[in-house]
């Protein structure tokens, strides 16, 4: 059974940082999309970052310069380091793989950004 668990949210001022983690279990982050997902009430899903197959990390415009995307397939972790934080990123976070044709989506940690 595909599971993923992010935790690492919490309150941080703006220009400050925080660094979310995605633990999965049920399947290899080797060879599969991971991404984080992000939502706010009464908005849709918005896509932040992923990294691909590859390897190769992607980003949402908005987050571009100050958001990391890494993992370590040892420990099938995902993580997201969130510098430069503003209001607009105030969300629920939810880590996603794609494995077996199938999208899987655990529970989000939510972040908020805040004086």
């Amino acid at each position: 059974e595909v599971q993923l668990q992010a935790f690492g949210g919490g309150l941080a001022q703006p220009g400050g940082s925080l660094r979310l983690s995605c633990a999965g279990s049920g399947f290899t982050f080797t060879g599969n999309l991971m991404s984080w997902v992000r939502r706010t009430p009464g908005k849709d899903f918005e896509w932040v970052s992923s990294i691909d197959t590859n390897g190769t990390p992607l980003y949402v415009t908005s987050v571009k310069g100050r958001f990391t995307i890494s993992s370590d397939n040892a420990k099938n972790t995902l993580y997201l380091q969130m510098n430069n934080l503003n209001p607009e990123d105030t969300a629920l976070y939810y880590c996603t793989v794609i494995y077996g044709g199938n999208t899987y989506r655990g529970q989000g940690t939510l972040v908020t950004v805040s004086s």
